[in-house]
């Protein structure tokens, strides 16, 4: 075996580690994966090919079992999850990365070897050089004309859940941008930028950085792993998508600030957000509140905030009572709901095979709850963000449509886009509602954010 072989042997052992446990413990892989290139001390290019190896593979299940149902002639369910997982490693490897065969077959195959019978290195042997004859494109086309539908079409050679592409679709019909669907399902199949956030006030972006599009406090990483700079500027520079900043900043520059204002993140964890507005605090002279209710994320917050926390209170409540306990208390208030997360599969590539379509009635009872509470904790003329990272109309433009039904007296909406458009560094192409702004990976480079400016009467 060559050196680089053997390398990539290694890379392709961490990937399939990672796979195992998402598989096995519902472990979250850009959690997990860090850990693990950390403990087998892979070069740089090769801990990029493992970490290539494990997202791109999770992304792509849906598309990687329907070609092992055709090569194996049996559906996924009656293949032993160790070995489904080592295929569609190889499936990832041969129709995606263009991998040589014989590498990625014969790796491949001593992956399972590793964990499986002997009987089961034989099949998997089978199964991946019947992948390898056929052309990737051939693939593609098998797969298009046994779909029976469109969407069944869309949703297989897209990787993507049925009800997923369904949610999304509605949700570009409602900007009458319909025609973007396979534009946005191929955008949450790429790995994203790497973007970081230096905290306003506190830290500076490097002079050579390519700044974001949008963000004004935002760039692009393009020098590797970024927790060195985030450790020198101890978390005053922090990885952050850009529409995670632009939430943050639309309470901000919603409308001047005045000093001693009394802020309140309703559901701070794991502390981006927060970070952002506890700079901008500190700026203004204002005072933050960040609340959490699980322990474990408000520990997050207080890291996230260190940079910034003589303007910061914690709090671990349950953000549904907050509004009762404290009536009137605030003057702004940012709502980042807990959601499905369907706006951040590119990085969290496992949650599209985890979600249900059974997820989301409790998921907007809750919003509903804390939209109320944030309504309560307001003082006349204070102002909500509300924002979810999903796109799903349910946990979006109707749970919004629904809060002003519910408040018709305490509640109007404000011109969330041109609060956005003037805060944006370049201008952003945005639809629909101009009270609401959906930003989305394909036409923006973002997550899936969904922000809405109102205003307590």
């Amino acid at each position: 075996m060559s050196e680089r072989s053997g390398r990539q042997a290694s890379a392709r052992s961490v990937a399939f580690e990672v796979l195992r446990a998402v598989s096995e413990s519902d472990a979250y892989a850009n959690l997990l994966l860090p850990a693990r290139l950390e403990r087998a001390h892979l070069a740089p290019s090769d801990a990029a090919l493992a970490t290539e190896l494990t997202y791109g593979t999770l992304r792509l299940r849906g598309y990687s079992d329907r070609v092992i149902e055709f090569a194996a002639r049996r559906p996924p369910e009656r293949i032993d999850e160790p070995v489904l997982d080592a295929l569609r490693l190889g499936c990832h490897q041969l129709l995606t990365l263009r991998t040589p065969g014989h590498a990625a077959v014969n790796e491949t195959v001593e992956l399972v070897r590793s964990a499986a019978s002997r009987s089961a290195v034989g099949f998997a042997n089978g199964v991946l050089r019947t992948i390898a004859r056929t052309k990737p494109d051939v693939w593609r086309q098998r797969v298009a004309d046994a779909a029976r539908t469109d969407e069944e079409r869309l949703a297989e050679l897209e990787s993507h859940p049925g009800w997923i592409v369904r949610a999304f679709k509605h949700s570009l019909t409602a900007e009458h941008r319909e025609t973007e669907l396979e534009e946005l399902l191929a955008a949450d199949n790429e790995a994203p930028r790497v973007n970081l956030a230096a905290l306003p006030g506190l830290a500076r972006r490097p002079q050579d950085s390519e700044l974001d599009a949008y963000s004004p406090i935002g760039f692009v990483w393009k020098g590797g792993d970024p927790t060195a700079i985030v450790k020198e500027t101890d978390g005053a520079i922090r990885v952050q998508d850009e529409g995670s900043q632009l939430a943050a900043q639309t309470l901000v520059h919603a409308r001047e600030v005045t000093a001693g204002e009394r802020w309140l993140d309703l559901c701070a964890g794991p502390g981006g957000k927060a970070a952002i507005l506890a700079a901008a605090a500190v700026a203004s002279g204002a005072r933050l509140v960040a609340n959490e209710i699980v322990p474990a994320r408000l520990e997050l917050v207080r890291r996230a905030v260190a940079p910034a926390a003589s303007v910061v209170e914690f709090s671990e409540r349950d953000g549904t009572v907050i509004g009762d306990e404290e009536p009137g208390r605030y003057d702004r208030v940012l709502l980042d709901a807990p959601c499905t997360g369907l706006g951040a599969l590119r990085r969290r590539p496992e949650a599209r095979w985890r979600k249900t379509p059974g997820d989301v009635p409790e998921l907007t009872r809750l919003q509903a709850a804390l939209i109320d509470s944030a309504v309560k904790a307001l003082h006349p003329g204070g102002l909500l963000c509300y924002v979810t990272c999903s796109p799903h109309l349910a946990e979006t433009r109707v749970q919004v449509s629904d809060a002003l039904k519910r408040h018709p007296a305490e509640l109007r909406e404000l011109p969330t886009q041109d609060v956005l458009q003037d805060l944006s560094v370049s201008r952003l192409d945005l639809a629909g509602d101009p009270a609401q702004a959906q930003l989305w990976p394909h036409r923006h480079g973002t997550d899936a954010m969904f922000i809405a400016l109102l205003e307590k009467i």
